[in-house]
């Protein structure tokens, strides 16, 4: 979200942390603060030491700087070729919850997968494939001191001399430049020299373009605004499932209303938000995978990007509560048939048929 940036002011809460950032153990690892890029690295290579039998690491790309980007990959090891579901977290630099919450979402399925039957199914079925950070560069600059903590974009140079940065979720190759960009590299939307200029988006694309038909689901994690967006950013073009897209949606906007009261809009960013071309949902819609979202977490612009520490716990809570609901719908539709059918698949099943009134 910029489109309220100018509300922002640097002199509200402290963001930068004076504690000591020397590696933590995962012990003292503390979820309800927000950490520089060291200490989330340190965080995932212990917790693959930590939980061997269901999380690897794997590296699959270079930021500009040639910084490693890596994510998690998490489930139980069967014998039989999975479907997965895909998680980032930090395209955008300066929206620190993004990185806060996937941190958390992989904390809670490990906790949870041993206990819960359900989860354990959906471990069995499905890999995670989570991203803490993608924007790597970005979020270590966004740390650097207070002029910086603002810093969205990536921070490859411009085509002109003192310009730095493309947008990395104006970069992919979905109506690239069509809509709610700019081509002006001192922009905060700057989109780039073409569609996939930059080198986080190229690995985005590889990893999932070389394995597309395993993923169900796509959840990319932005902030602020308490939004799930749907496919397409440009509004001249509709998803196909537009319909599941948002009763889905609606079903984990009211999950997430019960966990802390938040009310979350649900739609296309066209219909709640503002135009946009070139993101990583609409590319992942436009390969084919059928669940795609972005969740734009707390708040609605009192604080924006400059959200407290004190909110995080409540903010990761209740966004993973609506994360499961579509997981949990992704993984029964295609692994337990009709039981996952929508009320208004079902009508449309039953007007196929010549049924027109149902008494119950």
């Amino acid at each position: 979200n910029f489109k309220t940036e100018k509300k922002l002011s640097l002199s509200g809460p402290k963001t930068i942390s004076n504690r000591n950032l020397a590696t933590l153990s995962l012990a003292e690892y503390d979820y309800f603060k927000y950490h520089p890029m060291e200490e989330i690295s340190n965080w995932m290579t212990q917790m693959e030491k930590d939980h061997p039998d269901v999380m690897t690491i794997v590296d699959y790309g270079k930021t500009y700087e040639k910084r490693t980007i890596k994510l998690l990959k998490i489930g139980l090891k069967t014998d039989t070729k999975k479907k997965a579901v895909w998680m980032d977290c930090g395209i955008h630099a300066r929206e620190w919850i993004a990185p806060a919450f996937c941190q958390y979402f992989v904390k809670q399925i490990l906790q949870t997968y041993k206990t819960d039957t359900k989860m354990e199914e959906m471990m069995r079925n499905m890999d995670f494939y989570v991203t803490p950070v993608l924007n790597i560069d970005g979020y270590v600059y966004s740390w650097k001191d207070n002029t910086t903590r603002l810093w969205r974009k990536n921070r490859s140079p411009g085509p002109s001399s003192g310009c730095y940065g493309v947008d990395l979720n104006r970069n992919f190759d979905s109506n690239w430049g069509t809509v709610g960009v700019s081509f002006d590299c001192n922009a905060t939307t700057y989109c780039g020299t073409q569609p996939i200029s930059e080198p986080e988006a190229q690995a985005v694309t590889y990893f999932l373009g070389t394995r597309i038909d395993d993923f169900l689901c796509f959840l990319t994690i932005h902030s602020y605004g308490q939004l799930l967006l749907v496919p397409f950013g440009n509004p001249n073009f509709t998803a196909s499932n537009y319909d599941e897209l948002m009763e889905v949606g609606q079903g984990a906007a009211e999950a997430i209303r019960k966990v802390h009261g938040q009310i979350y809009r649900v739609g296309s960013s066209p219909d709640i938000l503002y135009p946009n071309s070139g993101s990583s949902r609409d590319w992942a819609r436009i390969q084919g995978i059928p669940m795609t979202y972005t969740f734009e977490l707390r708040d609605n612009g009192t604080l924006g990007f400059l959200l407290p520490e004190d909110q995080i716990q409540p903010t990761c809570e209740e966004a993973y509560s609506g994360a499961l609901h579509i997981i949990t719908y992704t993984h029964d539709k295609t692994f337990n048939g009709a039981i996952a059918v929508t009320g208004a698949t079902l009508w449309s099943m039953l007007l196929a048929v010549g049924v027109t009134r149902v008494t119950m």
